[in-house]
């Protein structure tokens, strides 16, 4: 289902597939024409372009989570009533799809670091799949327990591209929180608040592993797989609590 979906997605383009390689690479020069030079908020911050890209390509994914998979059921209801199947696979869905999709770029995001680092390549390069496979966990759980939420309460769907843009600004997207915290003098906790939120500190795993490689921080990876572990728990036992409703309202 998630490749029926990411290849019905580019049926009619031209170039087809190529847009999952396209579309995330123009972007990360849109934001870095913006933010890195006319903003300036790469100041400080060494291999910006890589810096950029993955924290872009990587939060691609937890927005579709919000997106998308909030409203996976309420857009495969017709199915769903037509049809008996796992309940919680429309959210799960929504996400391998976007997944899927992102794959190209995320490979596209290994050639951006090897250039912009001058082919400067560390052991954490291993741990690039694992990291990804954190964000995908997150996402999942995500998608899960917004899609009961929205379920219940259809008006949250509506405040759901809020958060996305909300959390953009917040996570570190395209600066550095722990530049940002030093340079408005931040207490102890705001700034803990802000590393350790969970689109923040998965945007984290993610480059720790190809941005300036170094030792990962054993203390990001726990809290990042310790959220990804909650939300997918958390999300799978909400949505199934909740299976008997679906299709009904």
């Amino acid at each position: 289902m998630a490749k029926g979906e990411f290849a019905s997605e580019h049926r009619d383009n031209y170039l087809g597939f190529v847009w999952a390689v396209i579309n995330p690479l123009l972007l990360g020069l849109a934001y870095f024409l913006i933010f890195g030079i006319l903003l300036g908020t790469s100041r400080g911050i060494d291999n910006f372009i890589t810096f950029l890209t993955a924290g872009l390509f990587t939060y691609a994914l937890l927005s579709t989570a919000l997106t998308s998979g909030s409203k996976s059921l309420l857009s495969k209801m017709s199915l769903i009533r037509a049809m008996q199947f796992p309940r919680v696979l429309p959210p799960l869905v929504s996400v391998l799809s976007a997944f899927v999709s992102q794959l190209p770029a995320f490979v596209v995001l290994l050639v951006i670091a090897l250039w912009d680092q001058r082919g400067q390549v560390g052991w954490s390069w291993l741990l690039y799949p694992v990291a990804l496979l954190i964000v995908l966990f997150m996402g999942l759980g995500i998608a899960m327990l917004t899609a009961r939420m929205v379920h219940a309460v259809r008006d949250l769907a509506n405040l759901m591209p809020l958060l996305v843009r909300l959390l953009r600004y917040v996570s570190g997207v395209f600066f550095s929180i722990e530049l940002q915290v030093d340079r408005l003098g931040a207490n102890d906790v705001v700034a803990a608040v802000l590393e350790y939120q969970p689109a923040a500190v998965a945007l984290t795993v993610v480059r720790e592993t190809i941005w300036n490689p170094a030792a990962p921080d054993p203390v990001t990876w726990a809290v990042a797989g310790g959220w990804a572990l909650l939300f997918f728990v958390v999300g799978f036992v909400v949505f199934w609590r909740g299976e008997g409703s679906y299709g009904r309202a």
